[in-house]
């Protein structure tokens, strides 16, 4: 079982007129003004899932600090995961310090989906070091046991479009502060894992995860026997980005890193299997 825990839908209406959502979404104008720069609809990720031999996508919406781009974004991925079952596990999403984030995270529960994110602070216009604001969909998310995918940079080398100020240590805040809540650290957390070599940000981190996704971009492919060395394999997450890259070349990537069969079969797949159906990461 390949699944893509780290993928990117938008409705047919945004990708055919991307300028129109431009006004007020100055993260979502830096990322696509770029006519070059690939957006992609649910049809068209199950063609690329098809081509690069995964079996499950986790679908995400874009970040946009607008609660009703939010709630467009989030019906779009309830119908695509209706209409491919199986396939596509659509996460939800709604700028948490919003007074409408908890109905409209119940609502999308009810429609199916299956965790919260990506949420992205520095395009949402909040502070993720700021526990009060994101408490109220935290609790939300761990009351119903939900992932929450959370975008992490890291604080130093080349800057790149997409790279934000939200660093490792404001996600290692979140995790001390909600501890059993069931967190994806995206794009490696910024380099987080590192620092679970310090047996207490190790023990503060033991629910977390982290997802490989833009992985070529950002790190040269040593990473992933490295980061097993640090954290242990359960607690990757196979990621491409799409449609930022395809998910073959970064299944490609892992398969030839030089883990073990348990090791890469884990990652890619078997970790995501087990923290969708309800289960934390295990230790390694």
């Amino acid at each position: 079982m390949i699944v893509d825990f780290h993928t990117h839908i938008f409705p047919p209406e945004m990708v055919a007129d991307r300028e129109r959502f431009f006004p007020g979404e100055d993260w979502f104008a830096h990322l696509y003004r770029n006519p070059a720069a690939r957006m992609a609809s649910a049809g068209e990720l199950v063609e690329e899932m098809d081509r690069s031999g995964v079996d499950k996508a986790v679908a995400l919406g874009f970040p946009f600090s607008s609660f009703d781009l939010c709630v467009r974004s989030n019906t779009y991925l309830a119908e695509a995961a209706r209409s491919w079952p199986g396939r596509i596990i659509g996460f939800a999403n709604a700028p948490p310090q919003g007074a409408g984030a908890r109905a409209e995270i119940e609502r999308c529960l009810d429609l199916g989906l299956k965790g919260v994110g990506e949420l992205v602070p520095d395009s949402q216009g909040f502070d993720l070091a700021d526990i009060d604001a994101i408490a109220p969909l935290v609790e939300l998310a761990q009351r119903n046991s939900l992932p929450m995918l959370i975008h992490l940079s890291e604080p130093v080398g080349h800057d790149y479009k997409g790279k934000s100020g939200t660093t490792p240590e404001k996600g290692y805040a979140l995790a001390r502060a909600f501890p059993g809540l069931k967190l994806v650290f995206a794009h490696w957390g910024g380099g987080l894992p590192f620092y679970e070599l310090m047996p207490e940000v190790r023990s503060d981190l033991a629910g977390a995860c982290y997802d490989s996704a833009a992985s070529p971009y950002l790190y040269d492919a040593k990473i992933f026997k490295i980061a097993v060395s640090l954290v242990g394999h359960r607690k990757i997450l196979f990621g491409s980005d799409f449609p930022l890259l395809s998910p073959q070349r970064c299944r490609l990537e892992i398969e030839a890193a030089g883990l073990s069969p348990a090791e890469t079969e884990a990652i890619l797949g078997g970790n995501a299997v087990r923290l969708l159906e309800g289960n934390v990461a295990e230790p390694a």
